[in-house]
This record gives structure tokens, sequence and C-alpha cells, in this order.
């Protein structure tokens, strides 16, 4: 998994058919995605509960390039090896989860993955100013964590903040909730270039009728592209 600032469009599996998970995932690489984002919920941390590793292992064959898995849980540590074990190519953990996140991105990357760290909309950017030389991608919230489907919570200034404390480090700046065509461009400007979208990709579509998957993921990569234009 080489580092590049190019646009990056992560489908978030949580909008998806919860029935047919491995046909959704094939089906929204097949249509443009780049990634395919898994949220992890455990009803603790956040109120809501989503899956596990054995459904990241389950839907690992069919994701032939990045799985990016966002753990939404705490304690955070007992299931990291799990994690890595199913297949994930880059794994996030809050830092608000738990007191030793820099234990915790240890323990990522010792597992040979990518190390990733999310900040919900109420933790600064400072918080992860000691963290920047243990993570691959710092994950900004732009809904409170929990639920897909909320309305966006403009965090320009603490993207445009940690875009100004990454400098030159090969550091993703990925944006989950809220993501859209109208959102993109925002977030992007802002410095972001990884975009989690949920129900803006898999809204009007299907495994078996993806064609709108492609559509939702055209515009939003359009939308976002157009900052550089």
């Amino acid at each position: 998994m080489s580092f590049d600032r190019a646009i990056k469009i992560a489908p978030s599996i949580l909008a998806a058919d919860f029935a047919n998970f491995g046909a959704e995932c094939a089906a929204v690489e097949r249509e443009g995605a780049d990634w395919v984002h898994v949220d992890v919920m455990d009803g603790h941390f956040v109120p809501n509960i989503s899956f596990g590793p054995a459904t990241c292992a389950a839907i690992r064959p069919y994701i032939k390039g990045v799985m990016d898995v966002h753990l939404m849980i705490n304690p955070v540590g007992p299931y990291i090896d799990a994690f890595a074990q199913a297949g994930a190519d880059v794994l996030t953990a809050h830092l608000e989860a738990g007191p030793h996140i820099h234990r915790t991105l240890q323990a990522i990357r010792g597992n040979d993955i990518k190390a990733g760290v999310a900040l919900n909309p109420g933790t600064p950017a400072a918080a992860v100013s000691e963290l920047l030389d243990m993570v691959d991608l710092i994950c900004v919230m732009t809904v409170n964590p929990g639920f897909g489907g909320q309305k966006f919570i403009d965090m320009s200034a603490k993207i445009k903040a940690l875009r100004s404390l990454i400098g030159d480090r090969p550091i993703h700046i990925e944006i989950d909730g809220g993501i859209d065509p109208t959102t993109a461009p925002l977030v992007v400007s802002a410095g972001a270039n990884v975009l989690v979208a949920g129900s803006s990709v898999f809204r009007h579509g299907s495994a078996n009728n993806s064609s709108p998957y492609g559509e939702n993921i055209r515009a939003i990569r359009s939308a976002a592209e157009g900052v550089w234009a």
C-alpha cells in the first residue's frame, strides 16, 4: 500500500446491504471505489453495534484493494490482532477510546499494517501532535460517531491545522461523516484526501444494479478534484 495524496473515495459498508456484503464490496470497487471502509461499532464506545473480525475476514476475499477498518470500540487492544488477521490494510483507533493510544498504534504497526488515529468532533488537532511519527492516517470525524446518515459538521479549521502539523510526512487525512458532492470540496480544500462516504454512495443502487454507485462515486470525486482544477 504505497502513499500518495490523490483523492481516494472510501465507501462505508455501514450503508450497504448487510445481507449481501461480499457482492456489495465487489460492486463499489468495480464502480470506482479506491478503498472499502469498514465501520466497527461495539455498542459501548458508540451507541450502535455493527460487526467484528469475522465479518472482515468474510468480506476480505471480495476486496481487491484497501480494506480500511475503523474501530469505534473500547477497549481496542484485545482486538488488534484479530482484525489484522482478518485482513485489514489500515486499522484506525479512536484517540478517545483509551489512555494509551501510543501503545495501541505500536501494536497496530507491529502487525505490519497501517495505523490510523481518529478524532471526534470535540477533539482538537493538537491532541495528535505527539503521535505524528506513529500514524499513517488521521481520521477526522465530521459527525459524532455511531450512526450513518448524520448531518455534516464543518471541521475545516481542524483539517487545516492537521495539514500544517503533518508537513511533508506521508500521512493521509481521512474524513468520515456526511460526505457528498457538496461537502467534499470543503474538506479537500482544507487538506483532506481520503473521503469516506456511506449513504451518498450506496443510495439508489444495489449489488445487482451497481451503476448508481459509480455515478455517486464519480460525482463525489469530480467535486473533490474540482478544488485542484
